[in-house]
């Protein structure tokens, strides 16, 4: 009898085990899936000049406003929803270079700058759950000797 309750604890486990499996990758999955949508949204705020969000009697200018408050609240909850399952995002901007967290795109000699260090940041990185997501798209100081 006691081996079967301990028969039945141990697959009691490995079906939790599997469950929480399953359910990491479908997080894993989707908000690889979203990534790209969060990385445009930026540009898109970006690409309305700022005196264009000053209100005036113009309704196509209230339509802008009221679309740019929409793009900016779609981003918000983007990054909560993504945040409340584990995903964060990962700006490496000033530290060492990790090819494992990062993907150089280019290598540049900065005087002044520590050599193998992260310059600037082109493409935010995510983690779940301290693993990498997806690497950040960063450009790397190049030792000048």
């Amino acid at each position: 009898l006691q081996y079967a309750a301990a028969d039945f604890a141990n697959l009691q486990r490995i079906g939790q085990r599997e469950k929480d499996l399953a359910l990491e990758k479908g997080v894993m999955k989707f908000a690889k899936s979203i990534l790209p949508t969060l990385d445009i949204l930026p540009l898109a705020l970006k690409s309305v000049p700022e005196e264009s969000l000053t209100p005036n009697e113009s309704a196509d200018r209230k339509n802008l406003i009221i679309l740019h408050e929409g793009l900016v609240m779609l981003q918000s909850n983007l990054q909560k929803a993504l945040k409340e399952n584990d995903v964060e995002p990962v700006d490496p901007t000033g530290e060492p270079f990790n090819p494992d967290h990062h993907e150089a795109l280019y290598q540049a000699p900065i005087p002044g700058k520590e050599p193998g260090s992260v310059l600037e940041c082109s493409k935010l990185g995510y983690s779940y759950k301290g693993r990498v997501l997806r690497a950040a798209q960063v450009g790397v100081v190049q030792d000048t000797n």
